[in-house]
């Protein structure tokens, strides 16, 4: 089975430095969630992965080597990002036979059984499938190559939400996903938070987090309750969301609850859940 490991890599564009000591490891059988805002270094980052770049300092192996023009590692990765397919003359059902031509783990049957449910007439040319269709493509065409590893960078932007949601099942039933390393990379978080069994969080090239979701979202917890009652509540405490509706009021925390804070919740004065991934990410990538 395949790894993917960065050792303080460090990548320059020119003279902007846009990554920095960065050491990750992605292991078969996981899916990861690649978090951060526009302009983070996620794209860069997966295009290390994916053998478009190669390092400016530190240790990037796939699989135990350098995977910059890498024949042996090629054919291990596939990168999925948003493609320019205003001009693509080439049908559906071409796309797929140059897949199985040239990738030769290429599951035909699974990749129809994917497509199928987003009704892809397989006939029309990619340039005539509105952008979501394109990306159905993509993502379906990603899981059915049946490569090692597989990148999706920002898959699904252009699908509708039953479309968002289609690819995000794909994603949990993937074929054979315990042999292969699955990274969703990815600005908005709230669709896609249970899909991820690590997190990592990079900002401005630099790696905040990585780590399993269930540690990240135990960096903090929501209080719900009357709005005298959470404000007498927060005090002393780090609030970094809060929402107000009537006299009821939610606000997101940081820290863990102390053993005075549990017995408020066991009182049922207020109640207590763990924070949403999403308000995490935004408060650690806020400058």
């Amino acid at each position: 089975m395949v790894n993917v490991e960065f050792k303080n890599v460090d990548l320059n564009i020119k003279k902007d430095e846009i990554l920095r000591g960065i050491n990750l490891k992605f292991e078969p059988g996981r899916i990861y969630g690649l978090l951060g805002r526009n302009g983070a270094g996620k794209t860069t980052l997966l295009s290390l992965i994916a053998t478009y770049r190669k390092v400016t300092r530190g240790v990037l192996t796939v699989d135990g080597q350098d995977p910059y023009e890498n024949e042996n590692i090629m054919p291990l990765v596939d990168f999925l990002h948003q493609e320019d397919y205003s001009e693509e003359s080439e049908t559906v059902e071409d796309y797929l036979g140059m897949a199985e031509r040239y990738k030769p783990s290429f599951d035909m049957d699974y990749a129809l059984t994917l497509l199928d449910e987003y009704k892809i007439d397989l006939k029309k040319k990619m340039m005539e499938l509105s952008q979501g269709q394109q990306a159905a493509v993509d993502a379906s065409m990603g899981l059915a190559t049946m490569s090692p590893v597989v990148l999706f960078d920002e898959v699904t932007n252009g699908m509708d939400a039953p479309s968002r949601e289609k690819f995000y099942h794909q994603v949990l039933n993937a074929k054979n996903r315990e042999n292969r390393v699955i990274v969703l990379s990815t600005h908005i978080v709230s669709e896609m938070d249970y899909l991820f069994d690590e997190v990592v969080v990079i900002h401005h090239g630099k790696v905040l987090v990585d780590e399993p979701v269930d540690e990240f979202l135990g960096r903090g917890y929501q209080v719900t309750g009357n709005a005298e009652d959470i404000d007498e509540f927060t005090k002393d405490k780090e609030v970094v969301n809060s929402r107000t509706l009537g006299p009821t009021k939610a606000v997101s925390i940081l820290g863990v609850p102390s053993s005075e804070d549990e017995k408020v919740f066991d009182s049922g004065k207020l109640s207590y859940s763990a924070m949403r991934l999403q308000d995490l990410f935004i408060n650690m990538t806020e400058d």
